[in-house]
């Protein structure tokens, strides 16, 4: 998608209906930073909004994905290409998303072990062992939170026996036994228990 041409569009909509740039941020109960970024090409409007944001623009989100007024014979072309970059966007997202975990992760463990070192090997005071070991477990079921929730919400995982693809809830994510990218869970659509796989693509 074109950042540009959304954001001059985005404008130009805003113009018309003789709104400015904190006017139309009140609406959307954003800043008028995040309109101006939008404006200047340098961000998307967040998906939770979009819907809102062409109401109060009388565009249709087709017309603010492309970035121009579109009639009848170009919005369906228009829609599939659209749904096309979205998912395709999404895909890239959870490919991120995925990597940061593995980061995210790595250096955990680190810090970890380089508390349970300080504790054990470090000559200090007991009570500065105790304050290094519990920030340093503190630090370690916030970023295990967080790497469950990237295996939650990134991509989907793959049923071994019915192919269904789906998104687990956070519960089944953090119960599930695991092998790598792989977790024992019960499919929505088949009902059956199975290592389903992890996956970015929705639909093959």
């Amino acid at each position: 998608m074109d950042q540009i041409k959304i954001g001059k569009f985005i404008q130009e909509k805003r113009k018309l209906q003789n709104l400015t740039q904190q006017d139309l941020a009140e609406k959307l109960l954003i800043t008028d930073r995040a309109v101006s970024k939008w404006e200047c090409g340098k961000s998307l409007p967040d998906a939770s909004i979009m819907l809102e944001l062409c109401s109060i623009l009388e565009i249709s989100v087709n017309e603010l994905l492309t970035g121009e007024d579109l009639d009848m014979n170009d919005y369906n072309k228009n829609a599939e290409l659209n749904l096309i970059r979205i998912t395709k966007q999404k895909e890239e997202s959870d490919k991120r998303l995925l990597l940061s975990e593995y980061v995210l992760a790595i250096i955990t463990i680190l810090f970890l072990l380089a508390a349970l070192g300080i504790v054990i090997f470090a000559d200090m005071p007991l009570w500065a062992k105790i304050t290094i070991g519990i920030v340093g477990f503190i630090q370690f079921v916030i970023a295990a939170t967080v790497c469950f929730r990237i295996e939650q919400k990134a991509g989907y995982y793959e049923c071994k026996h019915c192919h269904n693809k789906f998104v687990p809830t956070f519960k089944q994510v953090f119960f599930a036994p695991h092998m790598g990218r792989k977790r024992y869970m019960k499919c929505p659509n088949c009902g059956k228990k199975s290592y389903c796989k992890k996956t970015i693509i929705e639909k093959d």
